[in-house]
C-alpha cells in the first residue's frame, strides 16, 4: 500500500496541543488515533477537514469493544451524538461535507440539529438493506441512512454515474427509459438518492475476524470519497470501526484522520496487510 521510506503524513499542525493527543499509527497518507472521539476531535483545529463521515454506534445494544456502551437511554444517546456532530461541523471548512450513516430514527433528529448548526441539506441517501426480520406491528425496515449536508454550498460534487442495471440471469436491460434508452449518457445513469446495490459485508474477505460488529462495504465509502472529495482532500472518520474508511483514502490517494476507541490495533495490523478487500464497483466518475 505504501513504500517503506515514504514520508508519513504529520497530523501536529492539525492539532491544538500535540501534546495531549497523538496517534498511534501513521501512513503517507494519514494518522489514526486510539481513542474516545470526543476526546480527540476537541484538540482538531478549526476548518481543516473537506468531508467528514461518520458511522457510529446505533444504540441497539450491540458488542463492540469494552469501552463502547451501545445501551443508552435515548436522551443520553442523543446528546453524545450532538457533541460529536458539533466538532465535526467546527472542524469542516467552509464548503466542507458531513455524511452520516445511522438508523433513521436517529439521523432525523441529528438532521435537524445540524440544521440548527447552519448546515445545509443536501440529500437523505437510502442504503437498501434488509438487515433484520419483519416487525410486528411495523413496515418492514430496509434501509439505513446517510444524510449528506455541506457547510455552505460544497467545494467539490462530483457527478457519479452507474451502470444500466440488467437481468441477472437473462442479461437484458431491466428498463426500457420510455423509449429514449438511446439518449442516455453511455457512461451510465446519474446515481440516485437511493443506493440499493452497496453489498452487505457478511464474508470474513471484507471484514475483521476480531470485530463481530458489521462492517461497511468499500462501495459506499468509495462513493462518499470520490462525490464530496479530489486527491489530495482531508477525510475525517471519527468511529473507524474496522478502518474500511481509511482504506479507501489509501487507495484512492486522500489525506485522511482517523478516530477508533477499541479496535485502533485491528485497524492497523489490516492497512499494514493490506487486508481489507474492495467489492467490486463499477461507477463512472466525472470531473
Amino acid at each position: 500500500m505504501w513504500t517503506k521510506g515514504e514520508r508519513l503524513f504529520d497530523v501536529k499542525p492539525y492539532l491544538k496541543d500535540a501534546a495531549k493527543v497523538a496517534p498511534i499509527f501513521s501512513t503517507p497518507c494519514g494518522a489514526l488515533f486510539a481513542d474516545d472521539c470526543m476526546v480527540v476531535l476537541p484538540q482538531i483545529t478549526d476548518e481543516i477537514v473537506d468531508t467528514a463521515f461518520a458511522d457510529p454506534p446505533f444504540n441497539l445494544g450491540k458488542e463492540y469493544g469494552e469501552n463502547t456502551d451501545d445501551q443508552q437511554s435515548d436522551d443520553t444517546y442523543l446528546d453524545w451524538c450532538r457533541s460529536w456532530v458539533g466538532e465535526c461541523v467546527r472542524i469542516l471548512k467552509p464548503g466542507g461535507s458531513l455524511f452520516l450513516y445511522n438508523l433513521p430514527k436517529w439521523n432525523i433528529l441529528l438532521g435537524a440539529h445540524l440544521t440548527t448548526l447552519g448546515m445545509d441539506f443536501r440529500h437523505w441517501i437510502a442504503i437498501e438493506m434488509s438487515a433484520c426480520l419483519p416487525i410486528s406491528g411495523r413496515l418492514h425496515p430496509s434501509h439505513y441512512s446517510l444524510l449528506y449536508y455541506s457547510k455552505g454550498k460544497p467545494n467539490t460534487f462530483r457527478r457519479i454515474r452507474t451502470p444500466v442495471q440488467v437481468c441477472r440471469h437473462c442479461g437484458g436491460e431491466v428498463k426500457d427509459y420510455g423509449g429514449h434508452r438511446g439518449a442516455l449518457n453511455p457512461n451510465g445513469i446519474t446515481l440516485k438518492d437511493v443506493w440499493g446495490d452497496i453489498p452487505p459485508v457478511r464474508h470474513w474477505k471484507f471484514k475483521s475476524k476480531n470485530r463481530k460488529a458489521n462492517a461497511l462495504s468499500t462501495k459506499l465509502l468509495d462513493r462518499v470519497v470520490e462525490m464530496s472529495t479530489l486527491e489530495g482532500d482531508l477525510v475525517l472518520d471519527p468511529f473507524g470501526g474496522s478502518g474500511t474508511t481509511f482504506s479507501v483514502c489509501e487507495n484512492k490517494n486522500r489525506r485522511w484522520i482517523g478516530i477508533e476507541i477499541d479496535f485502533a490495533p485491528e485497524i492497523v495490523d489490516r492497512l499494514q496487510s493490506d487486508e481489507i478487500r474492495s467489492h467490486k464497483n463499477a461507477d463512472f466518475i466525472e470531473g
